[in-house]
């Protein structure tokens, strides 16, 4: 499709300097072409979202459409995720990985819905995010031209960005200051660049914004109970509520105690390493309670099948590939394991350490008439003895081979 043919372009917009500077630099170069914004909330903080239309219409924007995803956000793409205990490379809660296809999806919506020819976002060319945008594009509407201003245009500073945005007199509030990379949801937000880009820099106070330092939370302990059904997190402290609302309530308890930092380097899915400061607060607090219940009604071998499936899921979500068959598949494994999962759990919140200390279920395989140290009369040893010389056959026959 030649430029001259693309006449509406649905732009993913957050109102942040890139995207402020991607609507005037699509009008001039795709032949003064409609743009139409796009503004998802996935729960970020209040304050980028107001005024966040009267800012797309003066970069140039004809139509600003915010869209409130908060509800199914939690509900029908981190909740599923959670049911597989996923956690790329040993303990990101994958908080950007599982917003950008519900984003991308509604973003497709509205291009079908007013006749745009084409679809943009502001990921550079650099991160995994194109990749996760571009993907759904192409699963749910491949007719649509794709339009990735990061790999075409010549702006490659945040100074340059500034400077585009001057010259054509567009406001923006963002300085060469804010040398943060920042992206924010209801589940988590994520901090790169700045102090973070040398490996051997100890993250500083302003890597961090939602959750308090573990060493300055409070002294003493503090007690939250979470109640599961079907793997879900419904209620909180005896109180049922939407997801989403489970963990608003969950996030700032959690973020009081210093829950749900991590500090890492991770493998993206284009080849090179990143640093990033994820806080992720609720979402720690619910994994535990969980993982908690699991523990009482798994069977060992369901309990191995349901980590191989956190493994898979992890790559599948973090690598974009949420409305592929292997997402819905692994999905479909995960939902059937979790039909019985479960009860309560009580946590303690402490310092950035969030521990299950009290968990039931009515599913519970957990004996205590079994498991017990004391006198019981449910098990009888000598059936060990049995078993420990039928399991270790392969063993006696391979030794008795041996010496002969």
């Amino acid at each position: 499709m030649h430029t001259k043919d693309i006449k509406k372009i649905v732009l993913a917009y957050s109102g942040g300097l890139d995207t402020s500077a991607i609507i005037p630099w699509l009008k001039e170069h795709y032949d003064n072409c409609e743009v139409v914004a796009f503004v998802a909330d996935v729960g970020q903080s209040r304050e980028d979202l107001e005024g966040v239309e009267q800012k797309a219409l003066r970069s140039g924007a004809s139509e600003c459409h915010v869209v409130d995803l908060r509800e199914e956000f939690i509900k029908d793409y981190v909740y599923p995720v959670l049911k597989t205990g996923a956690l790329y490379e040993g303990s990101y809660l994958l908080g950007t990985s599982m917003a950008r296809p519900i984003i991308a999806k509604a973003q497709v919506e509205l291009a079908l819905k007013v006749g745009a020819d084409a679809l943009a976002h502001g990921a550079t060319g650099k991160g995994n995010d194109q990749v996760r945008f571009e993907s759904t594009y192409t699963a749910l509407a491949p007719q649509l031209k794709v339009v990735a201003p990061w790999r075409e245009w010549d702006l490659r500073s945040r100074e340059a960005l500034l400077d585009y945005l001057k010259a054509r007199d567009i406001p923006t509030t963002a300085t060469l200051e804010k040398i943060y990379s920042r992206d924010e949801n209801a589940w988590h937000i994520s901090t790169e660049g700045g102090v973070l880009e040398s490996t051997w820099n100890e993250s500083n106070k302003d890597c961090w914004v939602w959750t308090v330092a573990p060493e300055e939370a409070p002294d003493e302990a503090e007690l939250v109970s979470v109640t599961i059904e079907k793997g879900e997190v419904v209620g909180v402290n005896g109180k049922v509520m939407s997801p989403y609302q489970c963990l608003e309530m969950l996030n700032a308890l959690g973020a009081k105690h210093g829950i749900g930092r991590i500090d890492i380097v991770e493998n993206r899915l284009v080849g090179m390493k990143s640093r990033g400061c994820y806080e992720t607060p609720g979402g720690t607090i619910m994994m535990a309670a969980l993982r908690g219940v699991e523990q009482l009604v798994l069977d060992r071998d369901s309990l191995k099948w349901r980590q191989q499936l956190g493994l898979e899921m992890s790559y599948v979500v973090y690598d974009g590939r949420w409305f592929a068959p292997l997402r819905h598949s692994i999905q479909a494994a995960a939902e059937t394991l979790a039909e019985d999962v479960r009860g309560e759990v009580v946590l303690k919140l402490y310092k950035g350490q969030v521990t299950a200390i009290q968990k039931r279920s009515t599913n519970s395989l957990y004996s205590e008439a079994f498991a017990t140290f004391g006198e019981d009369e449910v098990y009888d040893h000598s059936h060990a003895g049995g078993f420990i010389r039928l399991y270790s056959l392969s063993s006696r026959i391979r030794a008795l081979n041996s010496k002969e």
